[in-house]
């Protein structure tokens, strides 16, 4: 296959532990490093911090529930070029499941190119619709109370 994207990452992410896995393609050769990391603020960053040291540009990461926003709202303040991927989309082979697996699976189908990004609108749009949401809680709320 080809290479499309000699330095990219996959990031498998859950709750509380964030598996990440930088690859990195020179002369046809792949050098990959697996890492795991907290879904804190502080650790969040520690990631990013982390993948910059091999100046990784572009990276893939699963969307799961709702646990993928920090991440996502951390990597792009610093300025990463993010796919977020349905998990339908990219499944491994049958066989044994890890967190490890996924995200080097990840990470490889970021390098040749085969993932699809699901649609994730402008922050400014993302804000209105937060915005938005919590209004309608709060009227579905009121009128509960009523």
């Amino acid at each position: 296959m080809d290479v499309l994207h000699e330095r990219c990452a996959g990031i498998d992410v859950h709750k509380n532990l964030i598996v990440a896995c930088r690859w990195v393609v020179t002369g046809g050769t792949v050098d990959k490093e697996t890492r795991s990391f907290g879904a804190t603020t502080r650790e969040l960053q520690e990631l990013a911090v982390w993948l910059r040291e091999k100046e990784i540009v572009e990276i893939a990461m699963e969307s799961t529930g709702v646990y993928w926003i920090p991440v996502w709202n951390v990597l792009e303040e610093e300025a990463f070029k993010l796919c977020l991927v349905n998990p339908a989309h990219f499944k491994n082979v049958p066989g044994r499941k890890s967190d490890v697996k996924d995200a080097e699976w990840l990470a490889k189908l970021m390098s040749n190119g085969m993932l699809r990004a699901s649609f994730i609108p402008p922050p400014p749009q993302r804000e209105l619709r937060d915005l938005v949401r919590t209004h309608r809680k709060f009227t579905q709320e009121r009128t509960r109370q009523v």
